[in-house]
């Protein structure tokens, strides 16, 4: 896929979504968000185990306002929200989830149920959100074209 057919992939907000992302494909859908004026953000889950930890890490990495209450909510409201960083879309490339997925699989559906509602606000805006996971879990397709 070139970069270009890339660009237009990530700008489309009736595909984006949550996905598996494979490692070797960061740095390329990275320069291809940046490229097509998407904000992109990389996220370390730190291998947590804990939703309170996931929860203030999203804060930190995707600086997130003050008002941001560490809680599911307030993710929401935040991700829905965006107007400390205004961009013409949203892409979050998350590492290090395993321990979470694996340890509390109830906190990490959580997380990916705020992911999903807030892509799919943003897809009523013709504004794409992306969340790509570097870790293969249960309903996260791969894009055909990266995997």
């Amino acid at each position: 896929m070139s970069q270009n057919d890339l660009q237009n992939l990530l700008v489309d907000a009736i595909q984006a979504g949550i996905y598996h992302l494979p490692v070797t494909a960061h740095r390329v859908v990275k320069a291809a968000a940046e490229a097509a004026g998407l904000a992109c953000f990389d996220v370390s889950f730190d291998d947590s185990d804990c939703i309170d930890s996931v929860l203030s890490t999203l804060g930190r990495d995707l600086d997130l306002p003050e008002w941001y209450g560490h809680n599911l909510d307030a993710l929401k409201d935040c991700l829905t929200d965006f107007s400390w960083f205004e961009a013409a879309g949203y892409v979050l490339i998350i590492t290090r989830a395993e321990i979470l997925q694996a340890q509390d699989p109830v906190s990490f559906h959580a997380v990916n149920e705020v992911f999903a509602a807030a892509i799919a606000e943003w897809r009523l805006q013709d504004l794409p959100m992306w969340v790509f996971y570097d870790l293969r879990a249960d309903g996260l397709a791969a894009l055909p074209t990266l995997a």
